[in-house]
C-alpha cells in the first residue's frame, strides 16, 4: 500500500465505489473520476458530474490482467502482447466488451478501452474496491486535465465524493488509446506511449480521423479539448498578439514582445508533457488576456503534445 496514504483512507474510498460514488484518484498520467464500472446508476453520475455528452466513452482502469479478461469478450495475441510489455502503464487498449460492462460506459458501442494504470495508488485503490473503475479524467468535459488533487477540488468541487491526494501526476498526458478490433491497430489517441514504441510490437497502425458526429470510439477525440478557460493560440515564431497581457509558454523561441509573463517549459518532448497541464493550469489562474504556447518541433517524439496543443487552441 503507498506509504502517503493510510489503510483508513483506501477503505473509506473503496466503500464509497462499492456504494455508487465517485472517488477521484491519481494515476500515472492524470486523476481519474472513478467509479464502478460494473454499476450503471454510477457510471451515471459521472457523465452528470463531468457534463460529459453521453457520446464520449469511458476508459476502464484495471489491477490485473485477470480482471481484464472479466470486461472484454476476447483477447487476441496483440493485446497479450502490449499488455505484456507495456502494463502497468499509460496504454488503453479498445478490444471487444463483455456483458458485465453496462452500455453507458462504452457510448453504445460493442468495444471497451481498457488499461492497467502504473500509479501506486491508482492499482491499490482497484484492489481494495475489487472491481473494475470506469475513470475519465476528474475535470469538466473539454476542460484542462487535472495533474494535481487540488485541481479536482477547483474543477469539480462538491460533485466528486471523495478525493485521494497521491501527489501530482508524473506522465501528465492521458494514455495512448489503441483499437485491437481492426485487421490492424488503429491509434484513436497518442499519448503517454508513443507510436514509435507500440509499432516496435504490432507493426504499422493506422490513425483515426476525428469523428463527425455519433459516438466516438474513444475519449479525447472533439476537436475542443483539454481548454483552459482563458484563450489559448499557438505561436511558431514568439509573435504574440497585440493587444492585452498574457501568459507565454516558452519552448524555444523568446517572444517579441513584453506583453507576456514567460513560463519556460522543459525541452525534452517526455518532460514537457509531464509539465504541460500543470502549466497552464498556472497560466489560466492569472487572469490573463491570452496564452500564447511557443510550439515544440514537429518531430514524432511530440505527436502527442501536439494532439493535446491543437485541441486546447482549437475554437468553433
Amino acid at each position: 500500500m503507498p506509504s502517503t496514504l493510510s489503510a483508513a483512507e483506501f477503505d473509506r474510498a473503496a466503500r464509497l465505489l462499492l456504494e455508487g460514488r465517485l472517488v477521484a484518484f491519481p494515476t500515472e498520467t492524470v486523476y481519474g473520476l472513478g467509479a464502478n464500472a460494473l454499476d450503471a446508476d454510477a457510471v451515471t453520475r459521472i457523465y452528470a458530474a463531468k457534463r460529459r455528452p453521453a457520446t464520449s466513452p469511458l476508459i476502464v482502469h484495471v489491477a490485473s490482467i485477470e480482471m481484464a479478461l472479466t470486461v472484454v469478450s476476447a483477447w487476441p495475441e496483440t493485446a497479450a502482447l502490449l499488455a505484456n510489455k507495456f502494463w502497468p502503464g499509460p496504454l488503453t487498449l479498445v478490444l471487444p466488451k463483455a456483458a458485465a460492462i453496462p452500455p453507458i460506459v462504452t457510448a453504445g458501442l460493442s468495444t471497451v478501452g481498457l488499461r492497467m494504470p502504473s500509479h501506486p495508488v491508482a492499482l491499490a485503490l482497484i484492489r481494495a474496491a475489487g472491481v473494475p473503475l470506469a475513470a475519465p479524467s476528474a475535470n469538466r468535459f473539454t476542460e484542462l486535465s487535472p495533474t494535481t488533487a487540488e485541481h479536482v477540488r477547483h474543477s469539480l468541487g462538491g460533485d466528486v465524493d471523495y478525493v485521494l491526494d497521491g501527489g501530482p501526476c508524473d506522465v501528465g498526458i492521458e494514455s495512448t488509446v489503441l483499437s485491437l478490433t481492426e485487421s490492424r491497430p488503429v491509434l484513436l489517441r497518442p499519448g503517454g506511449i508513443s507510436r514509435a514504441a507500440l509499432e516496435s510490437v504490432v507493426g504499422p497502425m493506422d490513425s483515426a480521423e476525428t469523428p463527425s458526429g455519433g459516438a466516438h470510439t474513444a475519449p479525447g477525440m472533439h476537436a475542443r479539448h483539454y481548454s483552459p478557460r482563458t484563450r489559448l493560440i499557438l505561436v511558431s515564431n514568439g509573435d504574440l498578439p497585440r493587444q492585452g497581457h498574457g501568459i507565454y509558454l516558452q519552448h524555444t523561441r523568446a517572444p517579441h514582445s513584453s506583453a507576456a509573463e514567460v513560463l519556460q517549459m522543459p525541452h525534452s518532448a517526455a518532460d514537457y508533457a509531464g509539465r504541460l497541464y500543470s502549466a497552464l493550469h498556472q497560466a489560466d489562474d492569472a487572469n490573463a488576456d491570452w496564452i500564447a504556447v511557443d510550439l515544440p518541433p514537429a518531430a514524432p517524439e511530440w505527436e502527442a503534445v501536439h494532439d493535446r496543443l491543437r485541441r486546447a487552441a482549437f475554437r468553433d
